[in-house]
């Protein structure tokens, strides 16, 4: 193995560093804003996504794997949030139509009646937060720049699995 020799690294410059911390702080207040519209619906954001990606995938029942990558949660977590969605009757788990071997979380009637209810609380959160503040160009720009960042860091998502 040949020696390899640390790269030197490539310091962000003001106008970088300021866009840099820009982004961190405006994504993590724009998640607690979110998170905090939900609240009054007795929800978390990060339930509130795992029972709409329920919601919109076929037969309203995905895969535990394919669920915590979609959510970008580790199994595990997916595992306790998933527990605090049956507890509430919103989900069940069940073994999976295809092989048997995994586990689906599968959304329920009761799941559907909740999803259906506060949707409408979290898309008006999401205009109020973001999309109505900015211009029409600037919102697709954001989506476009993140999605570049979300194909680099998993590109299987780019290819469809």
């Amino acid at each position: 193995m040949a020696d390899q020799q640390p790269q030197e690294v490539r310091w962000l410059d003001e106008a970088e560093q300021a866009s840099w911390r820009a982004i961190l702080r405006g994504t993590r207040l724009l998640e607690e804003a979110l998170d905090g519209a939900l609240r009054g619906s007795g929800i978390q954001l990060t339930e509130y996504e795992i029972i709409s990606m329920l919601s919109e995938a076929p037969g309203q029942r995905l895969r535990m794997s394919e669920l915590a990558s979609m959510v970008v949660q580790s199994r595990s977590r997916l595992t306790h949030t998933a527990k605090r969605l049956e507890d509430r009757g919103w989900v069940a788990r069940q073994s999976c139509l295809a092989d048997k071997r995994g586990v689906e979380l599968v959304l329920t009637p009761a799941g559907k009646e909740a999803i259906e209810r506060i949707a409408e609380v979290h898309v008006q959160s999401v205009r109020d937060n973001l999309v109505d503040i900015l211009t029409p160009e600037q919102f697709m720009a954001i989506g476009h720049a993140m999605a570049i960042v979300r194909d680099h860091l998993d590109p299987e998502e780019r290819s469809g699995r």
